[in-house]
């Protein structure tokens, strides 16, 4: 039986602050506003993959467990490092699973994880 899937998808995760977060997510990620429902307490933003918006609503007291989404990277030194040097916080040294991959776990304002990682996979 077929779902129907459009092929779009949007990860929505929940925060304190709309505005602030859409100025972190801005900051931090490059991501631009798609559009903002201030009575709803919610907005969308874009990511780095195509047909993939990040969804933001606003709580009053946001719960950060579930799925952490992971944006692969061509250098995980070079975007740790540029997220370091904006006070993000990180879990820890970035992982290596040798001949496999690196990852590096981060958080928003909220505490939401997101994660980095670099492929280390002959193609």
């Amino acid at each position: 039986m077929s779902m129907g899937f459009t092929g779009e998808l949007t990860i929505a995760t929940q925060v304190s602050d709309l505005d602030k977060a859409l100025a972190w997510y801005h900051e931090m990620l490059g991501a631009e506003v798609l559009y903002k429902v201030p009575e709803m307490g919610w907005a969308e933003v874009t990511s780095p993959v195509a047909r993939t918006a990040i969804g933001l609503s606003q709580v009053e007291k946001p719960k950060t467990t579930g799925c952490v989404p992971v944006w692969a990277v061509a250098d995980i030194d070079k975007a740790r490092a540029r997220l370091e040097s904006r006070a993000v916080r990180f879990d820890g040294d970035t992982i290596t699973v040798p001949g496999m991959v690196r990852l590096a776990t981060f958080f928003d304002p909220d505490g939401n994880a997101w994660m980095l990682s670099q492929s280390l996979m002959q193609h």
